[in-house]
C-alpha cells in the first residue's frame, strides 16, 4: 500500500512538470505562429512598427520579452527576420523554479501578388 502511494505521488510530480513545461512551449509556438504572421502579412509597415507589434503580442501572450533582446531586420520589402529570446520560470515541482530559455527565429520570404 506505501509503495503505490509513493508510486502514484511520483506519476503526480511528473505530470504536473510535463504540464507545465508542455503549457510553457505552447505558449512559445503560439507566440512564434503570431510573429510569422505578423512578419508576413507586414509587409507594408517599417522595422519599428513590426518590432513594436511584436512587442505587443508578447505582452498579449504573457511573454517575457523585452525589446533588448528582440532584433527585427528587413532586407528589402520583402525578406524579414526577427530574432529573440526570452527566460520563463516554470514551476517544475511545488517549491522548485526553473527557469526555461527560449529562443525564436522568424524568416520570412514574402512574394507579391500574382496577376
Amino acid at each position: 500500500m506505501f509503495k503505490l502511494l509513493i508510486k502514484l505521488a511520483i506519476a503526480g510530480l511528473i505530470a504536473n512538470a510535463t504540464w507545465r513545461v508542455g503549457s510553457a512551449y505552447l505558449t512559445y509556438y503560439r507566440f512564434k505562429d503570431a510573429v510569422t504572421e505578423v512578419a508576413q502579412f507586414g509587409r507594408e509597415k517599417t522595422g519599428a512598427d513590426l518590432e513594436r507589434r511584436i512587442l505587443d503580442l508578447a505582452s498579449q501572450y504573457d511573454v517575457p520579452l523585452d525589446d533588448n533582446r528582440l532584433t527585427v531586420r528587413r532586407d528589402d520589402r520583402s525578406h524579414t527576420m526577427v530574432d529573440g529570446s526570452y527566460e520563463q520560470v516554470v514551476d517544475l515541482l511545488p517549491g522548485y523554479h526553473y527557469p526555461w530559455q527560449f529562443e525564436m527565429h522568424v524568416d520570412v520570404l514574402t512574394l507579391g501578388s500574382l496577376k
